[in-house]
């Protein structure tokens, strides 16, 4: 599978974190959760499209477009 950014994924779709893009960003996100290697999945879009949560885990996480942007990650193939 192909590398994309978290802003890539829709409602419901999982995906595992690849790398984080930003170092300045980066630290703020590791302190999240947001490791390499952690699944995360989309779970709400604001109704004009920033922010995004996600599942991460264990816990809902806000994020800006503009972090979940500086996110790789790998789609998890749906069943």
């Amino acid at each position: 599978m192909k590398a994309d950014k978290l802003t890539s994924l829709r409602p419901g779709e999982k995906a595992i974190i690849h790398s984080l893009d930003d170092a300045e960003i980066s630290v703020k996100l590791l302190e999240m959760g947001c490791t390499p290697g952690e699944e995360v999945t989309l779970e709400k879009v604001a109704p004009l499209g920033d922010p995004i949560a996600v599942r991460i885990a264990g816990y809902l996480l806000s994020m800006r477009l503009s972090e979940a942007e500086t996110v790789t990650i790998r789609k998890v193939a749906s069943n």
